[in-house]
């Protein structure tokens, strides 16, 4: 496995050259990224609410909320702390992109989804990523006229691929390392937060440096770089539950170069009660083809 959390999957102008080497055609394939952050820089819009579920009510056999330290920078930091158990889930979203899943370190598994694109485009993709200790699988499903058009492309679809980890270095977004479980990378968001004030009971709202968390998968470095100066100084919001949980991180990321202004928001439910991720059902599952690698490795 890679050092490092499966990357939020995004097709860039790498990915884009990949895609053109399959087809043999131009493909105009632009999901920057959940890093939406692939789940960042095509992959957020604004307003995704905090998921409601357990995360939102005290844990099981807590009889009060925990106490929040009252400095806000430092409620911030351990609102993170709940993550690093492994044993949540998370949605992702942002521009053209939505994501969703679920860490469970108990089990050793992991699995999230995302979609990107519309039906009706000349591309649209789908992508569901299962990981359980060494095993992992991918089932990506490319659509619309350009992918139906290319043979390879057709037979990828209702087939989870299992993959080769031998054929994985490098590769990213199909790797997940079980010592480093968020997805998002919002600790290291929370880091380089510059400026922050508390808004209300649970809510917070500041700046962040980006140049100091291009590490994370909600901005990555190529975002960063298209900020220029602006990059110092990024507006976000976040929310934690009665006791003191992460349940949103919000970015704003003002227009830049060519993109458009977006949010790019992750969020987290289900502290300590999500379900354990199974394999996908044997009769789905085909050895992973050495196209499937050629799109991811570019």
């Amino acid at each position: 496995m890679s050092g490092r959390s499966v990357r939020l999957p995004r097709f860039d102008n790498r990915h884009d050259r990949s895609v053109r080497k399959a087809t043999g055609k131009e493909i105009d394939v632009n999901i920057r990224r959940w890093s939406a952050g692939v789940l960042a820089a095509a992959l957020f819009v604004p307003g995704l609410a905090a998921c409601k579920s357990e995360a939102d009510s005290p844990a099981a056999g807590s009889s009060a909320a925990a106490e929040k330290p009252a400095d806000p920078k430092e409620a911030l930091a351990a609102s993170t702390k709940e993550l690093q158990k492994g044993n949540f889930t998370f949605a992702i979203k942002g521009g053209e992109l939505n994501g969703s899943g679920t860490v469970h370190l108990p089990s050793k598994s992991a699995e999230m989804k995302m979609e990107t694109g519309q039906a009706a485009e000349d591309l649209s993709m789908s992508m569901h990523l299962v990981f359980i200790d060494n095993d992992s699988w991918v089932k990506l499903e490319l659509g619309g006229p350009m992918a139906d058009s290319v043979p390879a492309f057709k037979a990828m679809k209702g087939k989870y691929q299992h993959l080769d980890r031998s054929k994985l270095d490098g590769v990213k977004e199909l790797n997940f390392d079980f010592a480093d479980v968020d997805p998002a990378g919002a600790e290291k968001m929370i880091n380089a937060i510059t400026d922050v004030k508390q808004t209300g009971e649970g809510a917070y709202a500041g700046t962040i440096d980006a140049t100091k968390a291009t590490d994370s998968d909600l901005l990555d470095a190529d975002t960063v770089k298209a900020l220029g100066a602006g990059a110092s100084a990024v507006p976000f919001t976040a929310k934690v539950d009665a006791q003191g949980r992460l349940t949103e991180f919000a970015v704003e990321v003002p227009a830049a170069d060519s993109g458009k202004a977006q949010t790019l928001t992750v969020t987290y439910a289900d502290y300590g009660s999500a379900a354990a991720v199974k394999a996908p059902p044997a009769g789905e599952v085909v050895e992973a083809s050495d196209q499937l690698y050629e799109i991811f490795k570019g």
